[in-house]
């Protein structure tokens, strides 16, 4: 990577001091959903989010989940927002209306309300593969929220 000395440079910061983060989780594939929270609750830990500025939100599924990031961004109450879930593949049509929707749905909270939201509602062939990702993206989703809220307080 090419490194510019003669330009300024916002870098990443992943201190989650002081920031508050509301979660919300579908309960659809349940196991998945605590997987994820467990993983990305552990890292808001580690990066210093205070467990008092932490917001659990439970909704029936993925296509629930977009109004409640909405509503809560809409306070302005929270620094950054993170969704949490699984859409594991079907036999039928349904399995793409639901990953779609629900990933439209989640990026036009963020961009209509300014609030950032970490997308971490996976979308899998099968539950192996949910479960394989689960922790990785659980902890991944916790990191992009920090990231994005400290990157957004700093810009112009």
């Amino acid at each position: 990577m090419a490194r510019y000395d003669n330009i300024s440079e916002i870098e990443p910061n992943l201190s989650g001091a002081g920031l508050r983060v509301a979660i919300v989780m579908s309960r659809f594939n349940i196991e998945i959903g605590e997987g994820l929270l467990g993983a990305c609750t552990a890292s808001l830990a580690r990066r210093g989010v205070a467990e008092r500025d932490i917001l659990l939100v439970t909704v029936p599924g993925a296509l629930e989940i977009p109004v409640v990031l909405r509503r809560l961004a809409l306070s302005e109450e929270y620094n950054a927002l993170i969704a949490l879930g699984a859409v594991i593949r079907g036999e039928t049509y349904h399995f793409e209306v639901v990953s779609n929707e629900s990933a439209r749905g989640i990026m036009a909270a963020q961009l209509e309300t300014g609030v950032p939201v970490a997308n971490a509602v996976l979308t899998t062939d099968d539950e192996d593969q949910a479960l394989h990702r689960m922790k990785s993206k659980g902890a991944e989703a916790a990191e992009v929220a920090i990231e994005m809220a400290n990157l957004l307080r700093q810009l112009p």
